[in-house]
């Protein structure tokens, strides 16, 4: 072409080549992982040109600014939210140096890295101001068109679209990514994830990044069924493999280029490449699609897509199972009896022996259901799921099964809460989880997908047969699912605000900290009286002296008033603490009898008779 041309222009004439990897190719230039690839924009312009001329040299229509994370909320994790404009305006003038006037520049536009409500915390308003925030840099930038790539959430890549859309009418490639099994992150079908991105405003949809071409060819010939619009085509080179201390992708250019002719044959508008793709690779693409448009039947001018009609309807849901049927302990939040549970914690190692007959002995005692807590203060001990399971079977006491949010994926999470169900696990208290470095394995890693609040809402979806891909299963699980609440929160207005939003998702019950400080679980419980849902209140008999300041001093949100303290240390032998302990955690309880629906009582140390003893269910004076 003699003068540039506009995508559209282009995709009415001939199939559109783009260009590869960057990240990869600044990798292999010595950048290292832990650096802040867009930040090469500003520190090494030359290096990012390099890049961008060995892909035009290779033949690419298109060239990708060096802008995939460059929004506020990646560059912050760098210190450099202040350097959005900066580096995207930046990012575009070294792409056009290298375009000239033959080869057009796509502002590239990435994921914000945090999840969007209701699965995450960031909001869509906050999503829109940065999406708007770093396609005005790039608009402004003089890019020819934007390039929205490498999203799993849909409702994330909508949002991106509807930012741009408000400012400028450019041109819009839309593109999601997939897994081998043709679903997004969530489980959703692609092909309904891409029918619905494009009803919107958009020159092209497609798919990039995740997986090779030979999966991507799959979800190919699934999404050309549900959309006229041009569909592109991005793969990685195959799947990383360590070698040596690197990551390497093993795709041949031969093999990149034999599915890029594939990719052509199924209707494909758009081909190019994403991690691991080289300028080799692009190049034997080139030479493979060239070759084989310039022998299409000569009028032929696009592939025809056929163009279906899909109903978006929204998933079917179903009624969810009444509360009171879903369990003993559902019955007894419907109908306001009060509630006893004893909290024991699992083993270290394999034997539940002893768990087992503490079970049995509470169970005996009256108590209306077992509290597992899951890794508290991230320790290591044994599923707390197979735990309840088999409390639950020996025992027929029901449990509370404590779920942390720590140290699963979002789709683990899932799995594990169909697979409590099906096993007949139907209490639930979903926490978010302390992190690891609260707790004796600093090394190890949190996940955190999701909050307590984004995954309240996961499990009320799953009440009504309703998964994160949007898809619908039958039975509903079955569950009566509560969570955390800390009436003497450091920052109470942000835990009221939580517990607020808590109610929002879903939850039915909640489990409150500890509690040594009747006033301020008085004040936390008018501040909420409006969300009010069955508040169960936590209550820990002290052991001894040192056992109330360990409770004071080291255990995260926990507020042990000084008269409390004081009363503690007046003890002068082992027993006459633990009385004084027991003492106190029943004044708690009758204090606050009238204001909550049950107590969950801890049993220090594992002994379940102090816990009994504090409910007056026990006598171990004796």
């Amino acid at each position: 072409m003699s003068k540039k041309q506009n995508l559209q222009q282009l995709l009415d004439e001939r199939i559109v080549l783009g260009d590869g990897a960057m990240g990869t190719m600044l990798y292999e230039e010595g950048v290292f992982l832990n650096s802040c690839f867009d930040e090469v924009n500003l520190k090494n312009p030359q290096l990012v040109r390099r890049v961008h001329d060995g892909y035009i040299r290779a033949g690419a229509d298109f060239i990708e600014t060096n802008t995939f994370g460059a929004n506020c909320f990646k560059l912050g994790k760098f210190g450099l939210a202040s350097q959005v404009e900066a580096i995207n305006k930046a990012a575009v003038k070294i792409a056009g140096k290298s375009a000239g006037k033959k080869v057009l520049v796509a502002g590239a536009i990435g994921p914000l890295g945090h999840e969007l409500e209701p699965f995450g915390n960031l909001t869509k308003h906050q999503a829109d101001q940065a999406f708007t925030q770093q396609a005005c840099a790039l608009i402004e930038g003089g890019v020819d068109f934007i390039i929205i790539e490498t999203f799993d959430s849909t409702q994330e890549l909508l949002t991106a679209i509807s930012a741009v859309r408000k400012i400028s009418d450019i041109a819009v490639v839309a593109q999601m990514t997939v897994n081998e099994e043709n679903e997004t992150l969530y489980g959703k079908r692609i092909d309904k994830a891409i029918a619905r991105i494009s009803q919107e405003d958009v020159a092209a949809v497609g798919l990039n990044c995740s997986v090779g071409p030979a999966e991507m060819l799959s979800s190919l010939e699934l999404i050309r069924d549900v959309t006229d619009k041009p569909i592109s085509v991005q793969p990685n080179a195959g799947l990383p493999r360590r070698v040596e201390n690197r990551s390497l992708y093993m795709c041949t250019p031969e093999y990149m280029a034999e599915y890029a002719r594939r990719f052509f044959e199924k209707g494909a508008r758009i081909i190019g490449g994403c991690c691991g793709t080289t300028a080799a690779h692009i190049k034997e693409i080139v030479r493979v699609v060239r070759g084989l448009a310039r022998v299409t039947v000569p009028g032929a001018r696009r592939v025809k897509v056929r163009s279906v009609q899909v109903p978006l309807e929204p998933p079917r849901t179903q009624p969810e199972i009444p509360i009171e049927q879903r369990s003993k302990l559902g019955k007894k939040l419907t109908t306001g009896e009060k509630i006893v549970t004893i909290e024991i914690t699992p083993p270290r190692g394999v034997d539940l022996d002893a768990t087992l007959d503490k079970a049995q002995q509470c169970a005996e005692a009256g108590a209306d259901a077992i509290n597992i807590p899951d890794g508290p203060r991230a320790s290591s001990r044994l599923s707390p799921m197979v735990t309840a399971i088999k409390i639950q079977e020996r025992t027929k006491i029901e449990t509370v099964l404590h779920y942390c949010c720590r140290d699963r994926n979002l789709i683990g999470m899932q799995s594990d809460i169909l697979g409590a169900s099906a096993m007949g696990l139907h209490n639930i208290l979903v926490i978010t989880g302390d992190p690891p470095k609260l707790g004796k394995y600093p090394d190890a890693t949190g996940v955190f997908d999701v909050d307590s609040i984004a995954f309240t809402s996961v499990v009320k979806n799953l009440k009504r047969g309703v998964d994160i891909g949007g898809n619908s299963f039958y039975p509903p699980v079955c569950l009566v699912s509560g969570v955390g609440a800390n009436p003497v929160a450091g920052d109470l207005p942000r835990e009221i605000k939580r517990f607020k939003r808590k109610v929002r998702a879903g939850a039915e019950f909640a489990v409150t900290q500890p509690v040594f400080d009747t006033d301020m679980l008085f004040s936390f419980l008018e501040a909420v009286k409006d969300y009010r849902i069955p508040v169960i209140a936590g209550i820990w008999p002290f052991t001894s002296f040192k056992n109330a300041e360990f409770m004071a001093n080291e255990v995260p949100g926990v507020v042990v008033p000084q008269k409390l303290l004081d009363r503690m240390s007046t003890a002068n032998t082992r027993e006459h603490a633990r009385a004084i302990g027991i003492e106190i955690a029943r004044e708690m309880i009758q204090k606050i009898g009238d204001y909550v629906q049950g107590f969950a009582v801890s049993a220090p140390f594992g002994n379940v008779s102090i816990a009994l003893a504090a409910l007056g269910k026990q006598d171990i004076s004796k």
